[in-house]
């Protein structure tokens, strides 16, 4: 390796950039709000994305252990949005809940 970024097939690149868009409008999402599921839904995208580039990065590069990585990634985000989800359904505990 050269150092240079090793995706340079057009379909690795435009998968990337259009990955970093919906990154880039997932965190608007997830710092705009304006509710707390709307936020879940953003982190958990942002998580999917995520994986996404790891994925297109792992396919160009031709080393499998960044798929390791994405599926530890992906079974933290459902068991986090599992929790927000019961976190959201039960509400805050401030006294507006159940």
């Amino acid at each position: 390796m050269n150092g240079s970024f090793p995706v340079n097939g057009f379909i690795e690149v435009t998968a990337m950039l259009m990955m970093s868009v919906g990154l880039v409008l997932a965190m608007l999402r997830l710092v705009r709000g304006p509710s707390l599921p709307d936020r879940v839904v953003a982190l958990d995208l942002i998580t999917m994305l995520g994986l996404g580039m790891l994925a297109v990065y792992s396919m160009a590069t031709g080393q499998t252990a960044y798929l390791d990585v994405g599926i530890v990634l992906t079974l933290v985000t459902f068991i986090a949005t599992i929790s927000f989800a019961y976190f959201i359904e039960k509400g805050t505990g401030r006294g507006g809940g159940n």
